[in-house]
């Protein structure tokens, strides 16, 4: 038996190689091992035989012995027979074959029961290096050791060694199920990363991060399961601040458009002001808000973040005052107050004010005038803040944006309200007023405008006494609903009473309006009904021009349609003769007479819409309503109910 087989002859994994990492000789403890036999493992390169994973640090370990001449070693793993891999700590050193004197390696491993401390200090290194801690549970005793790692990691347990029941009461009450079955199906290959949360008697809790994995430490060493422990709690702490900050910003930008789309939608002055009074400060997180306006004097609205007395103190102000609010709704520039100092060095003149009792020393004060650029601002808004805090040059822009919109929805809004005020007029204007007292008849109208558009229309009523005696009623609509209806609706109406002066017949007037209108090539028509009804025998004469049937409503609750003999609308086609036809208006008899608007809509069909009409004013004059009340129930009940066009109702009753 020559040295290499005293080499060899040990119980544990031992192998004699060559310098260049071939194998020389080995015994089957270690061939075993390698899940080959020992003729399979001759002349194979050392590194070769392990596992793709292992096998650069089998690798490293010959070239160490060999070039330093000296012990080297390293930590391998390779399968176990059970299938719980076998981590072994193997010494490669320098020898020479005393018969040949040929210079080998030999590597053994070492019994890890006699030094399992060795085998574990580079696993302790890597658990440091990477900055995790390291820790092995062995099932038998069941407790945990720490094995070392990361200071800040081990520090998590005071103890080295650790009965399991003290860990798991340690953690978050709902990790500690997982945590137990981590253990007991510890994998042989690493685990994937499993959370815990640990509470800790310093700081509290811990997010930590774990993953496990089972060895068997040298050959037939015992079995133990390693934990890997990474702390997140300040990663998360970040992260959960990094979301909470982007919650934030985007519910401030969700604020922010919310805030935008009703400035832009806002219908009145008030509406205008509620937004900015209820939404302002807490998008941009401001104490309080102040709304003014400027009508040649400040008029002044706040939060309940600023007292009403000091609204009140600024209300009323001229543009001139020596304060920041008049200026900078003056100038046109925004203006940022830091302090109470800041205030009385800026505006002496102004200290006076109440505002000044609030800007305490570390309270700041910002002012945005209302306006576009290149045009005198019609108001601002101030917002106040506590704590000294300064809007940074993002916000002061996002302000000044706002405001222009807030500026633009005022201008708009006073624009239209200028608008509805000169069409309330024209309206006003054109609508004749009816004859207090006709002998023998009753008669009501009522008027509402289109709801789109200028608020004027092209509807029309008129009654007046012609020279003969008789009562003319006239009720007519002009295509459109703008100015330019209303205008022709006025010469319409005109015309028909000019006519009418001179005319006893409602055929020959229509006719004769046709003809003037044909002649003056409008581009518009007009449709229109013209009766003349004798007060004394209730004796009707009428003519219709294209338009919708008047109806008949009796006091026993029934109604009728009454279509009236004429012609086309009025202003297409000349040369038309209008005829005309006579009826009698018994005593208990209602007459009305509509415009399209109030039995025509986008769901109602005339015919519909003249049986809605009919059944309401029947019950009406059922009920005993004057006539005044029964207009108002027609016309309640076309607004109600898809109501788009202009509607006009003309009401004739009997007394």
């Amino acid at each position: 038996m020559d040295a290499s087989d005293e080499l060899l002859r040990g119980s544990g994994p031992s192998a004699l190689l060559t310098l260049d990492g071939a194998v020389h000789s080995i015994n089957s403890t270690m061939a075993s091992a390698l899940g080959r036999t020992a003729e399979e493992c001759l002349g194979r390169g050392f590194g070769d035989l392990y596992p793709a994973s292992q096998r650069l640090s089998a690798e490293s370990l010959v070239v160490a012995a060999t070039r330093t001449k000296a012990v080297a070693m390293r930590v391998l793993e390779v399968p176990g027979q059970s299938g719980v891999p076998v981590a072994c700590l193997l010494e490669a050193r320098p020898v020479k074959d005393p018969v040949c004197g040929e210079e080998l390696v030999w590597v053994h491993s070492l019994d890890a029961h006699n030094d399992l401390a060795s085998l574990l200090i580079p696993f302790r290194l890597t658990a440091e290096a990477a900055d995790l801690g390291l820790w092995m549970y062995s099932p038998q005793r069941d407790q945990l050791d720490w094995l070392g790692g990361a200071p800040a990691l081990v520090a998590l347990s005071p103890d080295l060694t650790t009965p399991l029941s003290r860990v798991i009461s340690a953690l978050h009450p709902d990790d500690r199920e997982a945590f137990r079955q981590l253990l007991r199906s510890a994998p042989i290959e690493q685990s994937p990363w499993m959370r815990l949360r640990h509470l800790t008697p310093q700081d509290g809790w811990h997010q930590l991060a774990l993953q496990t994995r089972r060895l068997q430490l040298g050959y037939g060493g015992p079995e133990r399961i390693f934990g890997v422990l990474r702390d997140d709690t300040k990663q998360e702490k970040r992260k959960q601040k990094a979301q909470a900050a982007l919650a934030a910003e985007r519910q401030r930008a969700k604020d922010i458009a919310d805030f935008s789309s009703v400035l832009i939608t806002a219908a009145s002055e008030q509406e205008l002001q509620q937004v900015v009074l209820t939404r302002l400060a807490a998008t941009f997180g401001a104490s309080g808000v102040l709304f003014a306006l400027d009508d040649g004097r400040l008029r002044c609205a706040t939060d309940a973040g600023i007292a009403m007395r000091e609204a009140q103190a600024l209300h009323g102000l001229q543009l001139g005052h020596p304060s920041p609010l008049p200026e900078a709704i003056r100038t046109g520039k925004p203006l940022f107050v830091l302090d109470r100092e800041d205030y009385i060095r800026r505006w002496p003149h102004g200290a006076s004010l109440p505002w000044i009792d609030r800007l305490g020393s570390d309270y700041t004060l910002s002012i945005t005038p209302l306006g576009e650029t290149g045009n005198q601002p019609l108001g601002a808004w101030a917002m106040t803040y506590g704590s000294g805090y300064l809007p940074s040059l993002e916000e002061r822009t996002l302000m000044g944006v706002l405001a222009d919109l807030a500026g633009q929805a005022l201008r708009r809004i006073r624009l239209q309200q200028a608008r509805v005020e000169l069409a309330t007029a024209l309206q006003q204007t054109m609508l004749p007023t009816l004859p207090e007292h006709l002998p023998g008849l009753e008669v009501a109208a009522r008027y509402r405008p289109s709801r789109d558009g200028l608020d004027i229309g092209g509807d029309w009523y008129d009654a007046y006494v012609v020279p003969d005696g008789a009562i003319a009623l006239e009720i007519g609509d002009v295509q459109g609903h703008d100015v330019d209806a209303a205008a022709l609706m006025g010469q319409v109406r005109s015309s028909l009473r000019a006519i009418a002066a001179h005319e006893p017949h409602p055929g020959t007037v229509l006719t004769r309006t046709n003809e003037l209108l044909t002649t003056m090539d409008v581009a518009r028509f007009a449709s229109c009904t013209l009766l003349h009804v004798d007060p004394r025998g209730g004796r009707v004469t009428g003519t219709s021009a294209g338009h919708v049937p008047s109806l008949c409503a009796h006091r026993d609750g029934s109604h009728g349609v009454r279509e009236l003999p004429g012609g086309p609308v009025l202003g297409v086609v000349p040369g038309i003769n209008y005829r005309e036809e006579a009826f009698a208006l018994d005593a208990d008899t209602t007459l009305v007479m509509v415009t399209d608007g109030v039995v025509e809509g986008p769901g109602l069909t005339l015919d519909a819409g003249l049986e809605r009409a009919g059944t309401l004013a029947a019950q009406a004059v059922h009920d005993g309503l004057n006539a005044e009340e029964t207009a108002d129930r027609i016309l309640d009940a076309a607004v109600a109910v898809d109501h788009l066009d202009d509607v006009a109702v003309l009401v004739l009753r009997r007394t």
